[in-house]
């Protein structure tokens, strides 16, 4: 049998996420912003099929169920999209020991009325599925208040398996000035076994707001394991309100895209902050996973499949016939490398919108 999420967290493993799939399957042609809505576990299974597989075979041991906004309210199409999301999650874990994590997100009634009733009655649906399809364990992302993370936490704990729950905000706290440390203890007293940040923010800020999430707990006599899943994208000049805020969101945010190497960084960052659960989110590309992988590979003993292909920095251009490149062949070299755009017209930021 699978050994559970908490079983490998409580053993002191890291447990490596994976990436994100909603801003990934708009550009392969599969979804369509600025809806970001998951219609594609069923119009066209076999990219997210494909795209799970990328996933794991670059080293995340979690895949997670494409149930992003997969409420009733938001899909532009009817159908068993949340069944069909857990099928095809479920389906590539088992070629492997990979667990099924399912997400609900944040409500679209949530920001007009605040109904407790009405958003636990959407979370509810899609944990009936959930329940269904017997998934590993659950996770409440891409919350910008607490107040309604809550609420999600409380319903899908009555699910009787563990549950994650994962913010979208900033080191200045929610969207209502909440601040992390607080947002933490309120989490976990709800009943979240793993509490955190995702989306919205770079690596490194994320890492940092999961560490007054962690003092926020240390100062409340709470444990909870600690997870991160940020943005894929360079945003240091973003404002409370994130990368939506952005000029060059959604469809310019390439030239902000990290390297492998940033990764690496992040990874170790994060470890070394105490978090165990080190993913992704948007951005986040398979070869961003396996440079987790290949970063935590000597906690984990473990290399991905993936790098099979990969010299572990850049240890493979050692064989290049040509010596600028031979140089290139360690570590020292990409850890100290700031790459050069090729935009000499353009800002190294832009001015977020405010919202």
């Amino acid at each position: 049998m699978r050994k559970g999420i908490l079983d490998r967290l409580n053993a002191g493993e890291v447990v490596i996420g994976d990436g994100g799939y909603v801003m990934q399957l708009e550009r392969r042609g599969y979804v369509k912003a600025p809806h970001f809505t998951p219609e594609a576990v069923v119009e066209h299974p076999e990219a997210v099929r494909q795209l799970h597989r990328e996933f794991r075979r670059a080293g995340a041991d979690v895949l997670q169920t494409l149930t992003f906004y997969s409420s009733d309210e938001k899909l532009q199409i009817s159908g068993n999209i949340n069944e069909a999301a857990c099928d095809l999650a479920r389906e590539i874990a088992n070629e492997s020991d990979a667990l099924v994590a399912a997400g609900v997100s944040q409500t679209p009634v949530y920001p007009t009325h605040r109904n407790e009733a009405e958003v636990k009655a959407i979370i509810q649906k899609q944990l009936d599925v959930f329940t269904k399809k017997d998934i590993d364990f659950y996770i409440v992302e891409f919350f910008k208040h607490v107040e309604e993370a809550v609420w999600a936490v409380e319903v899908m704990k009555t699910g009787g398996k563990p549950v994650g729950a994962t913010l979208c905000i900033s080191p200045q706290g929610d969207k209502d000035g909440t601040p992390p440390g607080e947002c933490a203890v309120r989490l976990v007293r709800a009943g979240a076994d793993m509490v955190g940040i995702n989306c919205h923010l770079d690596p490194l800020t994320c890492v940092r707001t999961v560490k007054l999430m962690k003092e926020g707990l240390e100062k409340a006599g709470l444990k909870a394991h600690l997870i991160v899943q940020p943005l894929g994208f360079h945003t240091p000049e973003c404002n409370h309100s994130g990368y939506t805020t952005l000029a060059e969101y959604p469809f310019a945010m390439e030239a902000r895209a990290m390297t492998r190497w940033d990764m690496q960084k992040y990874a170790r960052e994060a470890y070394n902050a105490g978090i165990r659960y080190i993913g992704g989110c948007c951005g986040f590309e398979p070869y961003h996973i396996r440079a987790i992988a290949e970063e935590m590979s000597p906690e984990r003993g473990i290399l991905p499949a993936a790098s099979n292909k990969h010299g572990l920095w850049g240890a493979a251009l050692a064989n290049h016939g040509t010596s600028f490149m031979t140089e290139r062949a360690c570590r020292e070299y990409w850890e100290n490398l700031l790459p050069a755009s090729g935009r000499p017209n353009c800002p190294s930021m832009s001015t977020p919108s405010e919202k």
